[in-house]
């Protein structure tokens, strides 16, 4: 099976400063990758270049068998590469039909032409609402963001995600900021993803990390030092070292 995603030799410098390593990584449709490392280890800087937030020194980013290195952040998410954010970046006064018809419209070429209300349109209301339902935001689906709970803008911003139709999905820290009592509607969402969708999650909460990937690659200095099994990464010196320390050695690691 060939390769949806796939970075090639990335690197970023702030001058003399390397924050980003001769990065290499491939995902196949359906994996379950967790990056970790970390904090300073480079890992947003690494979603911002392979998204188009940045450019990169050199190296690649290949989508399918395109590359994409210097396309637009918008033209990328026309392709398939579509990302989340760590903080939410929803609009307050909006509710959350609004914001995933709206993603709708923007991946069916329709963003530009908004006269009149859209949200009474049966074909764009029939995908906004399966997709509500779906993450158990129906009963929401006309309140406006600012009345809805932390947890439940989470699941909103997988909504808007999934209407965009990724082929790649990047989660910079799905559950951070919610309670932990929320946290299972969360993981849910995260296990009822399309199955051939390849997703990358940034995340730091280790217990998530070994519930959901399939696959581990740790960064530590803008550098790639592990990417492997789950059940082999708290047994790497190098990752112990940089990363996981006492969480190795706990009893409840995986």
């Amino acid at each position: 099976m060939s390769a949806v995603f796939e970075v090639l030799n990335l690197k970023k410098a702030f001058g003399g400063l390397v924050v980003t390593n001769d990065v290499s990584l491939s995902m196949q449709p359906g994996d379950r990758v967790a990056l970790i490392g970390p904090n300073g280890a480079g890992k947003t800087t690494f979603v911002n270049l392979v998204t188009g937030a940045l450019r990169p020194s050199s190296g690649e980013v290949q989508l399918g068998n395109e590359t994409i290195t210097k396309t637009s952040p918008a033209g990328r998410v026309q392709r398939g590469l579509v990302r989340s954010f760590q903080v939410t970046r929803l609009f307050q006064d909006m509710t959350p039909a609004e914001h995933v018809g709206l993603a709708v419209l923007q991946r069916t070429g329709k963003s530009g032409r908004l006269a009149g209300n859209f949200l009474t349109r049966a074909d764009v209301m029939q995908e906004v609402i399966e997709l509500l339902e779906k993450l158990g935001l129906a009963s929401l689906a006309h309140r406006k963001v600012r009345e809805i709970a932390y947890g439940q803008q989470r699941l909103l911003e997988l909504a808007i995600a999934l209407a965009l139709k990724p082929r790649v999905l990047l989660l910079d820290e799905p559950a951070a900021g919610v309670p932990q009592s929320d946290t299972g509607r969360i993981e849910e969402a995260l296990a009822d993803l399309p199955p051939d969708l390849a997703v990358l999650m940034i995340e730091h909460d280790m217990d998530l990390v070994f519930r959901f990937a399939r696959r581990v690659v740790v960064l530590a200095a803008g550098t790639v030092i592990f990417d492997g099994l789950p059940s082999d990464v708290t047994k790497d010196a190098r990752v112990r070292e940089a990363y996981l320390g006492s969480y190795a050695n706990a009893s409840h690691h995986a």
